[in-house]
């Protein structure tokens, strides 16, 4: 969008007390950011949920001002901004109705017609989770998962370098502006996201530093992505807040479970039980549920080529050569295999070029 433009947008996003949802009835109601300044302030109380404490300080000078020094810092520092009505804005974010009328990007994004996942966790992750979380994306990896998370310690980075270390492209969502970097620690990270993805926020140059930016930072997170994964949290916490959040957006949650006597697996466990997140035990059970299949099967088959059958593959071969096309539950239960290993075996087959999935939930041998 123009500089002009921009300068409005930025300047609406600097109200205090409108909101990104208040301001996109704004811009719907006047036609654009700019309109909104020159409209008259009856006309916009009539607008349904828009009440004189929101529209206090929308005349202030001091909005374009803040706008312009803004501004000047998007284009010294090569960011892209995207506005909530542009194409290039990320699509699954225009269907949440708080997602931010402008979002700021540093790096090489790409997220047209891709399958975007977002795994958040304890900060305090213990090794099983860390193990867990780095085998479940690199079971993903020939799908092209783009893997999202909040750059933080724990799950978050496990997860985002993981997704750097299996080609994958990983998005960090920030809760702060581009002039910054949290934690510290992670600095050492930021080319290499940059350069397999990049990080999105919000936030501006001039925000203060609050805790409360992080609550807010994950609407983004579960707002791009099509499911949400948690792995470990205890009984309270910002993954938890994530997973409330991508259930408001009626997106998939997932939630790895573990002993009722593990800490960090209370958040986990209660999600479960509560009925707010399905079991996850493997990539193969949020493989099947979302039915995701990878993008180029052709290289996927090229880098299993010479790679022979397992025992339970080639039971699930022959089975399949002599049943024909079978629905997963089916196949599962007359091979006398559980159906989430099932599932990971007929993937794995699938990549090898030996079978094929249909519409249904089925499968034939090629």
């Amino acid at each position: 969008m123009k500089e002009s433009d921009l300068q409005y947008v930025l300047a609406l996003q600097h109200v205090p007390n409108l909101g990104d949802a208040s301001a996109k009835k704004l811009i719907r109601f006047a036609g654009s950011a700019e309109a909104v300044f020159k409209e008259k302030k009856s006309a916009l109380l009539k607008i349904d949920g828009i009440g004189t404490t929101k529209l206090n300080d929308l005349f202030s000078s001091e909005n374009l001002k803040a706008a312009e020094k803004e501004l000047e810092f998007i284009k010294t520092n090569s960011i892209q901004a995207f506005y909530f009505l542009d194409t290039d804005y990320p699509e699954r974010l225009k269907h949440c109705p708080d997602g931010p009328i402008l979002l700021f990007q540093r790096g090489n994004i790409e997220l047209t017609n891709k399958k975007i996942l977002s795994i958040v966790g304890t900060r305090k992750a213990t090794t099983h989770g860390v193990s867990f979380c780095e085998k479940f994306i690199e079971d993903l990896a020939l799908l092209d998962v783009v893997i999202v998370s909040g750059f933080a310690y724990g799950i978050d980075i496990t997860a985002q370098r993981a997704a750097i270390k299996n080609g994958l492209q990983t998005i960090g969502c920030l809760a702060h502006g581009h002039n910054q970097i949290y934690p510290g620690v992670h600095q050492k990270y930021v080319k290499d996201v940059e350069a397999n993805g990049g990080f999105l926020t919000d936030f501006w140059s001039t925000d203060v530093f609050d805790r409360n930016n992080f609550l807010k930072r994950n609407r983004i997170i579960a707002g791009l992505s099509e499911a949400t994964v948690v792995i470990e949290s205890a009984d309270k916490g910002g993954s938890l807040v994530t997973a409330d959040i991508a259930n408001s957006y009626n997106r998939e949650v997932f939630a790895v479970p573990g002993r009722p006597s593990d800490l960090q697996s209370r958040g986990c466990n209660m999600l479960i039980k509560s009925q707010q997140a399905q079991v996850l035990s493997s990539a193969a059970d949020l493989i099947y549920m979302l039915n995701w299949q990878p993008e180029n099967r052709t290289q996927a088959v090229q880098k299993q080529l010479f790679v022979e059958l397992e025992e339970e593959e080639e039971l699930l071969y022959d089975y399949l050569k002599e049943k024909g096309k079978e629905q997963l539950d089916l196949i599962a239960l007359n091979c006398s295999i559980p159906t989430f290993k099932a599932a990971t075996l007929l993937l794995n087959m699938e990549l090898k070029g030996v079978v094929r999935p249909l519409p249904g939930k089925l499968f034939e041998a090629v």
